[in-house]
């Protein structure tokens, strides 16, 4: 099974600014916060150059849907999985695509009173009315999907819902606070609030959903959205354990484009307390079901058991890109764990690629410098089958 020698492997080294330059060009359709999401030109680069319009790609560590979105986008068809149930909650909707007045209408008939609480002290968060107006989108919501009534539009309002929970614009429902991929916790909100001498000020939830909706759906035209709904017709979603996917047919995908969590570098369970608290969702299980593993050992015990499975699922002459990064302020780069387990797999590198590239100021207002926290460069390990 093993294509390669492990010790004598040789394969090209790509390095350049590969997608980069390109980020704003990107459809608006993909503007989803999720904490460690690649842009969506990174998917795109390998989905145009390895399969064709009907050929099947997947992503087992889904997060907001990039992979999938851009390849809807192009035409393929896509099977979907993360251990993370938020992942669906924001990758879903966005293939089934309700019209923009299916919204508004939908949204002028939740009514926006709830008399019974939200069950968690969020005023230092959210103004009272908003948060009052925001329980009660959570409890139609929460009734619908236990009914069996929720469709396109709830999930689609539930998703942007989630999405503009809480950041740091009047854009979102919250006071000013971290980014939208980041919830605080609420003793530090109570800090942050001191520290800026600020009160929660009233948010229109139904105006801000129906804001962020167009900005989403602007640019697709109807053929677009017709085209990715098909695509939504007959997408795989699957919510479990990358290592195991018996609904996905062997040999029957032609590309996977993935990025799995870098050890413990980014903590899912407190980044996302709040949105699971919205979907009625048990954060402490998502922070037990994801991968973060301290070492790379430990890491590479799961990849490789990933990496396994991927072979059975993947076409002959199928690729997989499987992208790492540097971590440890540089001290460890994925790739170099992660090749050794995809040729035990059964796959042959064909070539590593390294996007370069300078962090945004939004990243460095928030800390985040080259080499400090997160990555420097995109990693890209190609195999092949």
């Amino acid at each position: 099974m093993n294509n390669q020698n492990t010790a004598a492997v040789s394969y090209p080294t790509i390095v350049d600014e590969l997608w980069t330059s390109k980020q704003r060009q990107a459809s608006p359709l993909h503007e989803i916060s999720y904490r460690a999401c690649f842009k969506p030109q990174l998917p795109r680069y390998f989905i145009e150059r390895f399969s064709n319009p009907g050929d099947r790609v997947y992503d087992p560590f889904t997060g907001r849907g990039t992979t999938i979105i851009e390849a809807a986008m192009t035409g393929r068809r896509v099977a979907s999985n993360d251990v993370n149930p938020i992942s669906r909650i924001f990758t879903e909707p966005r293939l089934l695509l309700p019209a923009y007045d299916e919204i508004r209408e939908r949204l002028e008939a939740i009514p926006m009173t709830y008399a019974g609480g939200s069950g968690n002290d969020l005023s230092m968060f959210f103004h009272p009315l908003t948060e009052t107006g925001l329980t009660a989108l959570r409890h139609y919501l929460m009734e619908r999907r236990a009914s069996g009534a929720e469709d396109a539009a709830d999930s689609w309002i539930r998703m942007v819902a989630t999405n503009r929970l809480t950041g740091h614009s009047p854009g979102f429902f919250s006071v000013y606070t971290l980014p939208p991929n980041q919830a605080t916790s609420r003793e530090r909100q109570v800090r942050i609030n001191t520290q800026r001498g600020q009160t929660p000020e009233y948010r229109d939830i139904k105006r801000l959903i129906l804001k962020k909706t167009h900005m989403l759906l602007k640019t697709l035209t109807p053929a677009v959205c017709e085209a990715i709904r098909r695509i939504g017709e007959s997408a795989m979603f699957m919510q479990g354990d990358a290592r195991s996917t018996p609904c996905i047919p062997d040999e029957s995908v032609r590309i996977t484009v993935t990025s799995p969590p870098f050890l413990d570098i980014v903590q899912y369970s407190s980044d996302n307390w709040l949105r699971c608290w919205f979907n009625n969702i048990d954060d402490k299980e998502i922070g037990k079901s994801i991968t973060m593993s301290r070492t790379v050992e430990e890491w590479s015990t799961v990849m490789r058991g990933v990496l396994t499975e991927l072979f059975r699922v993947t076409q002959p002459g199928g690729h997989v890109a499987f992208e790492v990064g540097e971590i440890r302020k540089g001290t460890i780069k994925l790739d170099e764990a992660v090749i050794p387990l995809g040729i035990g797999s059964g796959f042959t590198v064909q070539a590593l690629y390294i996007n370069e590239q300078q962090f945004s100021k939004t990243s460095n207002i928030w800390g985040v410098h080259n080499n400090a926290h997160g990555t420097n460069t995109n990693r890209i390990v190609l195999f092949q089958k």
